[in-house]
């Protein structure tokens, strides 16, 4: 059984800030991954990772955009069985945007560590709580 993962984060930015962190290709190295190469919110654009040599290479392709609202993006590895998606959703809370993730999918991939769930919810929490955090102080 899937049961997607979600987390929420109350920003004290607003909310067109946040979409930029969220769209930017700039700003998404700098808190998301530093190994992103090429992005642009547009359904159907792949994400284009520098080769960092690992045995875990990202294949992800934007698949749905609300502009300022909502980003989705498919999340699979090349080479291995599975497919995820990641949902980041923006509410305007007066002066504040809480960000909603959503990340489903997670159980089909292999049982192996790399793919552990706790890694995933241990990587957004670090993602989310600290380094988008800490990009939207600059």
């Amino acid at each position: 059984m899937d049961i997607p993962f979600v987390i929420e984060q109350v920003y004290d930015a607003p909310i067109q800030k946040i979409w930029r962190a969220l769209t930017d290709q700039n700003s998404m190295r700098e808190w998301y991954f530093p190994a992103l190469r090429q992005f642009e919110p547009v359904v159907g654009f792949e994400f284009v990772f520098a080769d960092d040599g690992s045995a875990y290479q990202k294949e992800w392709r934007v698949t749905k955009v609300v502009a300022g609202r909502l980003l989705v993006h498919s999340w699979t590895y090349k080479g291995y069985p599975g497919s995820s998606e990641v949902t980041f959703e923006l509410f305007e809370q007066g002066s504040k945007t809480r960000l909603k993730l959503t990340h489903t999918g997670l159980a089909s991939f292999p049982s192996d560590p790399h793919f552990a769930r706790h890694r995933f919810e241990d990587g957004w929490k670090q993602i989310l709580d600290t380094n988008l955090k800490n990009h939207l102080l600059v």
